[in-house]
C-alpha cells in the first residue's frame, strides 16, 4: 500500500502546497505544543491541544508529499499517513491512533477521563513527531 493507492481508493486528494501552508501548519503545532504546557488548563483541555499539534504535524508531513485527507475519517487517514510522509514506526503510529480514540472518547462521550500522565504522553508524542518531520523517500 503506498498513498498512490490511497489517491486511487478515494482516501486523499492530490494537494499542491506551499512553503507557507507547511510553515503555517508547523506554526500551528508548535504554539499548540507551547500552550498544552499551561498547568492552569484542565487536562482534558492540554491532552486536546496536544493532540491538535500532532494532527498539525502529521498534515504538514501529509501535504509536504502533495496530498491532504478527505473529510471522511480525516483524522485516522493523517495519522495512517505518518507510515508513508515520515517512515513512522507502526507502534508510534499505534500510540497516536489509540490517542486520537481517547480523544474522541473524552470529547463526545465523557469529559474528565484524561490524567495528567496521558496528557503528557500525548505531548511527548507531538515532540517526537515534530522532529520527524522529514519526509521518507517515495518506494
Amino acid at each position: 500500500m503506498s498513498l498512490l493507492d490511497w489517491l486511487k481508493n478515494g482516501w486523499i486528494d492530490e494537494h499542491p502546497t506551499s512553503k507557507r501552508e507547511i510553515s503555517d501548519l508547523l506554526a500551528a503545532a508548535a504554539r499548540d505544543l507551547k500552550t498544552s504546557l499551561q498547568m492552569d488548563l484542565d487536562t482534558d483541555w492540554r491532552y486536546n491541544i496536544a493532540y491538535n499539534g500532532a494532527l498539525q504535524i502529521a498534515a504538514a508531513a501529509l501535504a509536504a508529499t502533495g496530498y491532504r485527507a478527505r473529510r471522511d475519517s480525516h483524522h485516522f487517514r493523517v495519522i495512517q499517513s505518518l507510515r508513508f510522509t515520515i517512515c513512522a514506526e507502526p507502534e508510534l503510529i499505534d500510540l497516536l491512533d489509540h490517542f486520537r480514540q481517547k480523544r474522541n472518547r473524552g470529547t463526545y462521550e465523557r469529559a474528565g477521563m484524561i490524567s495528567d500522565h496521558e496528557a503528557q504522553e500525548m505531548r511527548e508524542l507531538a515532540e517526537i513527531l515534530r522532529d520527524r518531520t522529514v519526509p521518507c523517500k517515495w518506494r
